[in-house]
């Protein structure tokens, strides 16, 4: 099974690309997780430029169509998701009636150094994802509090709880993912 993970920070040293990294080593057996790191790439959103996209947008569009499931680790910016990954999720749903998404099994997490764990961000994801008719898991939620206690000084995850999460989430979108292709 191939997963497409998108990490929503363009931060080299962001704790949630140390945690889709984390992802990467905790997948089940028998599934890859292959990273789409280029949310820089995609230009701002312009539907006058919609019918002609360029590359990267057409890359990430082909991706998520070639992936079986997605796995999207958000931060919070100011109570919501970055604009570089609502960005890239506008870009990859249009033109209108050509979106990638539709259909796609997801799981959602993400990593804070506050208390809430990118709890707002995560919701107004599932929000987007009932008009990108979208599958979400619903659960465990993954929210990472307090992120800077929970990665070591070289970003690998240390914390055995949120290790346990993250194994536990990536098995429910893998069941799922089958559960709706079987369908």
């Amino acid at each position: 099974m191939q997963i497409l993970g998108i990490a929503g920070s363009l931060r080299k040293q962001s704790y949630n690309r140390m945690l889709l990294h984390a992802a990467l080593e905790l997948a089940p057996d028998g599934v890859t997780i292959e990273m789409f790191e280029e949310l820089d790439q995609i230009p701002l959103f312009n539907q006058d430029d919609e019918q002609n996209p360029v590359p990267k947008v057409t890359e990430l569009k082909q991706r998520i169509r070639n992936a079986d499931a997605i796995l999207i680790v958000t931060p919070e910016y100011n109570y919501s998701v970055p604009g570089v990954l609502k960005n890239a999720i506008d870009a990859a749903s249009r033109p209108y009636g050509d979106s990638a998404w539709s259909g796609k099994p997801v799981a959602i997490m993400g990593a804070s150094v506050g208390t809430l764990g990118t709890a707002r961000a995560q919701y107004h994801l599932r929000q987007m994802f009932v008009f990108l008719n979208m599958y979400a898991v619903n659960q465990p939620e993954v929210m990472v509090a307090s992120a800077h206690k929970s990665f070591d000084e070289s970003g690998k995850l240390t914390d055995e709880t949120t290790k346990k999460l993250v194994r536990q989430l990536l098995q429910e979108l893998v069941n799922w993912t089958r559960k709706l292709q079987s369908a």
